[in-house]
């Protein structure tokens, strides 16, 4: 089974997207890191004990990677494109304690695993071949974070908690059947909608915001 793991806001540039959070959320972000495999950097928000809002974009100070990057993020233009017309809350990341299996059944859609860190930490992260979303973000991106856990519980906790994510797409009992088919324990809800767009409803110390 996959669980609903993360969030993740994908930014043109990491200012840019904390400051979107700030705005909708009114809440500062606190930094998180930097990924050495991918070439990019992010801030984290606890949003429960083993749930957490992600803003991530290109780290301008790390060397290209090797692979292409993840979320989308070696397309800069496709970036600021989903940026400029909403699409900011990008998509979601879904665990599994067995992401073998899980690939080995769906590995078309969600890609093939690589092992990828931060600071001390390190994971198994399903990396589809052009670095895209799967199914452009109606489908998670999957991992497996190992014995260590989801991080959520060592962030700071800033009061924030997750009250509901929507998805709306353009076929939502599609999406609700490839859900079904991934064995996705808590997916997102769905309206209709015409292009893929995430709206999240976050209770924060001033109350139910919404992000975007």
């Amino acid at each position: 089974m996959l669980t609903l793991d993360h969030l993740v806001v994908v930014a043109p540039d990491l200012a840019e997207g904390v400051a979107h959070v700030r705005d909708c959320l009114g809440l500062a972000m606190p930094e998180g890191g930097r990924h050495r495999e991918m070439g990019t950097r992010n801030h984290l928000l606890r949003l429960g004990d083993a749930l957490f809002l992600e803003v991530i974009a290109v780290d301008p100070d790390a060397p290209p990677p090797s692979r292409t990057r993840w979320f989308g993020l070696g397309d800069a233009a496709r970036v600021r494109a989903d940026w400029d017309s909403g699409r900011r809350l990008r998509g979601f990341v879904a665990r599994t304690d067995d992401l073998d299996s899980v690939l080995t059944a769906h590995g078309a859609l969600l890609g093939a695993a690589a092992t990828m860190t931060r600071g001390d930490l390190s994971w198994r992260f399903a990396l589809p071949p052009d670095g895209g979303w799967p199914a452009d973000g109606a489908a998670p991106c999957a991992m497996a974070w190992g014995p260590a856990g989801n991080p959520a519980r060592t962030m700071p906790d800033l009061g924030a908690r997750l009250a509901a994510v929507e998805l709306a797409h353009p076929d939502p009992d599609g999406v609700g059947a490839l859900h079904a088919r991934l064995g996705l324990g808590d997916p997102p809800r769905l309206a209709r909608g015409t292009l893929p767009r995430f709206t999240a409803r976050i209770t924060t110390p001033s109350g139910i915001r919404t992000l975007t």
